[in-house]
């Protein structure tokens, strides 16, 4: 939520407010007041037409801030089930008579209907006219009292899950409730730092590792208890196609939530294929969250706005008898361990060396190789990485030079002949040249991608529009295209898989390219590993 501030929907405020006071008042305050008011905006006539205004700019914000489908669309569709039930009448009704022939029927008047309960003697302090005499109900029969009773088990059902965790239990992890019924939307925020999946031979012993993403393109697996059995089950019916019996699987996964340190979710040393679940019994394979090392936030975020621009830090907390095994990569040549709590053992694998450390101690760790940190100490243990990315450093400085030598060389006041490998420097912004030094071509290729970058935000109200109608059109095809796979897999069974391949190609093929990131890293271009 912090950073929503900077999205470009919130431009017209940041022309009168820092983006502080934008994240505070607006995104912050705003929602809140919204959240507060907006049901008894569209209760009250008076107020309706104003709660229906501010309610349907909020959903069209969130459709533009949040990758949630259909429910800012669903939200929108369903704004006017709090007016009267003749608006769409009375609102056609006030376009010119011309257009009649293509507007919805205005007239007659409304019937009564049977399913309807009316009073013996009708008001007319509305001020509406009055329908002509018909039959009408005023004694409920036995349907009306049928529908009665379902919509009021319906409103009590959908009070009552928020609070339903003490029956769920087997749905509880570090946050209480069935995952989509309860009232936290937007409270919990996660992150991933690691995640491993390890496989073990039932009959041979063998162990090997799995992509985190094979089989499967979601990622809520992580974080619930019930979706990752499931997804172990399902992995354990595949396997086998791999010439790998009976085998178990263990899954080693690092959460942060709500910005705390990174730790395990769930047991590594538990199969969960074999693993007990219920979903009336708390789950035994999850691991506590460690709520007594949370006064360390205020510690993490103090010591975080001591850093300099380049250095990053990693915060982790683990269980004691436990470890981590993590691999440095080349590119970060000044990685460090530093003990803020507990004792820990830091082994270099191929150095075959240990290292304890207290609180307070610190110990560099080698690139480019393997190392264990176990926690020997009777409680928890926290420590942090810092590190930084000295070959990403290198290549900023690179970028910057060349970027000066560039501007000199444009403006005139470069005396020096360029050498043949940086000669493509002189040529303009929009011509493609073939640069033979991978750093120059890495140069061009990011300059050419920033200027891309702003012509698009620089755009027309008109070719930004055609970008969003182009975008949801992909979407919505996509959604439609799956959905009449899946129906047909149902029906008839799969197909061969290179049919279904083709199929789901084309399904979710996409429109041009959205709009990039200026701030996306240089290690995700193409031609970093070059070098």
């Amino acid at each position: 939520m912090s950073y929503l501030a900077h999205h470009r929907l919130f431009d017209p405020f940041k022309m009168i407010l820092p983006v502080e006071l934008v994240s505070l008042l607006v995104v912050h305050g705003g929602g809140l007041v919204l959240d507060l008011s907006a049901g008894y905006l569209l209760f009250f006539d008076v107020t309706r037409p104003y709660g229906i205004f501010f309610v349907s700019y909020f959903h069209c914000m969130n459709s533009q801030l949040f990758s949630i489908g259909m429910f800012s669309y669903t939200m929108l569709a369903t704004s006017p089930l709090f007016c009267y039930p003749d608006w769409p009448r009375r609102f056609f009704a006030r376009f010119p008579g011309f257009l009649g022939a293509v507007l919805p029927l205005t007239s007659p008047d409304p019937q009564p209907s049977t399913s309807c309960l009316y009073s013996e003697v009708s008001g007319t302090s509305s001020g509406r006219q009055e329908s002509p005499p018909a039959v009408r109900n005023s004694k409920p029969r036995l349907k009306h009292k049928l529908r009665a009773i379902f919509a009021i088990v319906y409103i009590l059902e959908q009070l009552f899950m928020p609070y339903s965790h003490f029956i769920t239990q087997g749905y509880n992890n570090w946050t209480n409730g069935l995952y989509g019924y309860s009232w936290d939307m937007m409270v919990h925020s996660r992150t991933h730092q690691h995640v491993k999946i390890t496989y073990k031979d039932g009959k041979t012993g063998d162990v090997g590792y799995l992509n985190p993403g094979v089989f499967t393109h979601s990622r809520r697996w992580k974080d619930h208890g019930d979706m990752l059995k499931q997804y172990a089950t399902c992995l354990s019916q595949l396997l086998p196609s791999y010439n790998i019996s009976q085998p178990e699987i263990y899954f080693d996964i690092w959460v942060s939530i709500n910005e705390r340190f990174q730790q395990r979710i769930f047991d590594p040393r538990v199969d969960i294929v074999k693993a007990d679940w219920s979903p009336f019994r708390p789950n035994p394979w999850l691991m506590p969250l460690l709520v007594d090392l949370s006064p360390w936030r205020t510690k993490f975020q103090e010591i975080e706005g001591s850093l300099d621009n380049q250095t990053e830090i990693v915060f982790i907390a683990d269980f004691p008898g436990l470890h981590l095994e993590n691999f440095v990569s080349e590119d970060l040549g000044n990685t460090s361990i530093q003990v803020l709590q507990g004792r820990v053992n830091v082994e270099v694998v191929e150095e075959k060396k240990n290292h304890t450390l207290e609180p307070g101690d610190k110990i560099q760790v080698p690139p480019g190789a393997y190392h264990r940190v176990y926690t020997v100490s009777e409680e928890p243990s926290c420590y942090m990485y810092v590190y930084v990315n000295t070959t990403e450093a290198a290549l900023q400085e690179n970028f910057t030079k060349l970027f000066e030598l560039q501007e000199r060389v444009r403006n005139g006041t470069e005396t020096e002949p360029l050498p043949p490998e940086l000669q493509p420097l002189l040529a303009a912004d929009d011509e493609d040249v073939d640069a033979t030094d991978p750093v120059v071509k890495l140069f061009l290729k990011r300059q050419r991608r920033m200027k891309e970058v702003k012509k698009r935000r620089e755009a027309g109200v008109l070719e930004r529009l055609e970008r969003f109608a182009v975008k949801k059109y992909y979407s919505i095809r996509r959604g439609f295209l799956m959905t009449a796979i899946a129906l047909r897999n149902l029906a008839v069974g799969l197909p061969p898989v290179e049919q279904l391949t083709r199929e789901v190609a084309f399904a979710t093929m996409k429109g041009p390219l959205g709009e990039g990131s200026q701030d996306e890293r240089l290690k995700d271009e193409d031609g970093h590993t070059e070098l």
